[in-house]
């Protein structure tokens, strides 16, 4: 009885040529596996169905996992306003997880003898995956062809034409990979320290002109609905919002990063309605969260994109920081008003009843109600009394020398 192997199957050049290498090279029986994170369309999904079987595959499995890659993973990033070096919404590094863990859990499901993925040996995706395959389903062999063998695209696709294979062989000047979370787009302009995407790289492209005003609304730090227009799930309000802002081109830039094997990368990436939801919420917080709220929320949740960005997503001290960034939501409630422009957009303002702004507090710069400028005389000298102190016993002993 043939040994089965779980394989992530994305329909591409390299997990194609893993079903015919485990399959008829290896003698495995495939079953083939794609996690729709956001990326494809019911038509996308149906033709690479269509292709596995081809192929000769003996299952394939589709997941729709955007609802749980948001609950998941996206939730928290959006709770902890989180861009990998000030800059990128980690759209790419989420939705590799989520994907790795599904896959995981299917190869469980089947009792495989293995499981197999089509990274190759340069990036962090390998990385990703065969943590999260050690850690679920130890034990279970895992099987990286394109990696092991050290094959050249052009020697996949002599390989696959050998099989009698007929697929779109044709290298995209861009390689482009879409989630809910964002799109990454790479190209030769990524490649060196200087350079950026030409305007028809971009896979979604400016079609609005003059601007226009939307309202996000959060409830305890998730968008729930955006211009009055209510969503079931917050991904879906995601998306939606998506079609929105992204004709305007914002959320568009390059990130340069640390991969976890040791060097560093440039990538393209537009991410239209997740950099428009972290600025929104982020503006929120700012109003209705406190200083040390917002201090230790910025400390936690940098480590949080940077240990997630590292594939360590199943780390225990992951779920301590999701609890701590989950709590902190409590009072982050409110509408936000964002002004989209072409290639840029701006946070307007908020309203919500938590706004520790509140006018009958007083105002900044104008006059208080919760003290006299005598009290304020009083604390800015007790405030300040240990650093006086210090500044005292050091000017004595140098005085002494």
């Amino acid at each position: 009885m043939a040994k089965k192997v779980v394989l992530g199957f994305s329909g591409g050049l390299d997990t194609t040529f893993c079903v015919k290498y485990l399959g008829e090279d290896q003698g495995y029986e495939v079953h083939s596996i794609i996690v729709n994170t956001g990326g494809f369309s019911d038509e996308e999904l149906k033709k690479i169905e269509e292709h596995a079987y081809n192929l000769g595959v003996k299952t394939h499995t589709t997941v729709n996992a955007i609802k749980g890659y948001y609950d998941r993973i996206i939730k928290y990033l959006i709770y902890g306003n989180v861009l990998k070096n000030n800059t990128y919404p980690l759209s790419v590094s989420a939705e590799r997880l989520s994907q790795a863990l599904h896959i995981a859990e299917h190869a469980q499901k089947l009792k495989a003898d293995a499981v197999a993925h089509g990274s190759t040996g340069a990036g962090n995706d390998q990385v990703r995956f065969d943590m999260v395959f050690h850690i679920l389903i130890p034990g279970v062999e895992i099987i990286t062809p394109i990696r092991d063998l050290k094959l050249s695209r052009e020697a996949e696709i002599e390989y696959l034409k050998g099989k009698g294979v007929n697929m779109n062989f044709a290298k995209a000047v861009y390689s482009i990979n879409k989630g809910l979370w964002g799109t990454s787009v790479g190209g030769k302009e990524t490649l060196s320290s200087k350079g950026m995407l030409p305007e028809d790289a971009w896979p979604t492209q400016v079609t609005k002109t003059g601007s226009e005003e939307v309202k996000l609304h959060f409830e305890k730090g998730e968008l729930r609905s955006v211009n009055d227009k209510s969503f079931a799930h917050p991904s879906e309000a995601i998306q939606y919002l998506q079609t929105i802002a992204g004709a305007y081109g914002v959320g568009r830039d390059i990130h340069v990063g640390d991969t976890i094997i040791g060097i560093k990368g440039r990538v393209g990436f537009e991410a239209a309605a997740p950099m428009v939801i972290l600025k929104a919420h982020h503006a929120l917080e700012k109003h209705v969260l406190t200083k040390w709220q917002l201090n230790w929320k910025d400390q936690l949740a940098q480590f949080y994109g940077n240990w997630l960005h590292e594939g360590q997503i199943m780390d225990p001290v992951m779920r301590d920081i999701e609890a701590y960034l989950e709590n902190s939501q409590q009072h982050v409630t409110g509408d936000v008003f964002v002004h989209l422009q072409p290639y840029r957009f701006q946070i307007i303002g908020i309203e919500s009843s938590y706004d520790l702004m509140s006018s009958k507090f007083g105002k900044y710069g104008e006059m208080n109600t919760g003290f006299t400028g005598e009290d304020v005389r009083g604390f800015s000298k007790i405030f300040g009394n240990q650093t006086s102190i210090w500044n005292s016993v050091t000017k004595d002993n140098e005085k002494g020398k």
